[in-house]
């Protein structure tokens, strides 16, 4: 079969195990992105090559050989576009100091969700996931103590980033207090599908 390197979400989903599966919906939207992005998807996600390959082999059996290449396949005529390593690291550190077990699984959604952060949607939009409340859930399950410090319900990708921040003593926030911000309802407004904004990423 004629391998792709540029796999579509349903290209993937076709080989998934279990398709309804909250994991399994993250994996393969992030799994596509990270394949797109012209570098070795191992590297994207911030895994070893050993580690992503059980990931697509337990959650898309046959895919990793059948739909792309684990191969760098940038060349000096089409340039890699920019890569934020240092940023998915400290996101991934972030959730799995939090995280509610120490199952593979977990570690990869950790990873998963980090690479998330780097697009230009809501962060369920670039996980693939029905909406927020199902990005939610996943947090909720698996990075139990890091979701409940969410009190206010803060957007997540802006939660995640406000944690960095805040842990670099990075004060990015001209207002006192969300209450009194004039951008409230950029960080604490409605996530639906017609409302997406990119948010601006700040590496700590």
């Amino acid at each position: 079969m004629d391998t792709h390197t540029n796999p579509s979400r349903e290209q993937l989903m076709a080989y998934a195990r279990r398709p309804d599966d909250l994991f399994t919906q993250a994996f393969a939207a992030t799994v596509r992105n990270a394949v797109s992005q012209g570098r070795p998807p191992a590297l994207q996600f911030g895994l070893s090559e050993n580690q992503f390959n059980c990931l697509v082999e337990r959650y898309f059996p046959g895919a990793g050989r059948e739909l792309f290449v684990l191969a760098d396949i940038c060349d000096d005529s089409t340039p890699c576009p920019a890569f934020r390593e240092d940023e998915i690291q400290d996101l991934a550190a972030l959730l799995l100091e939090h995280r509610a077990n120490d199952r593979d699984e977990t570690h990869w959604l950790a990873h998963a969700i980090a690479m998330g952060c780097m697009g230009g949607n809501h962060l369920w939009q670039d996980m693939g996931l029905s909406g927020r409340q199902a990005l939610s859930d996943l947090l909720r399950q698996n990075f139990t103590a890091l979701h409940d410090q969410n009190t206010g319900n803060m957007k997540w990708k802006k939660f995640f980033y406000k944690q960095l921040c805040n842990r670099a003593e990075v004060n990015m926030c001209k207002a006192p207090s969300c209450q009194v911000c004039n951008d409230y309802k950029s960080c604490f407004g409605p996530e639906t599908a017609d409302a997406a904004a990119p948010v601006a990423a700040v590496s700590p």
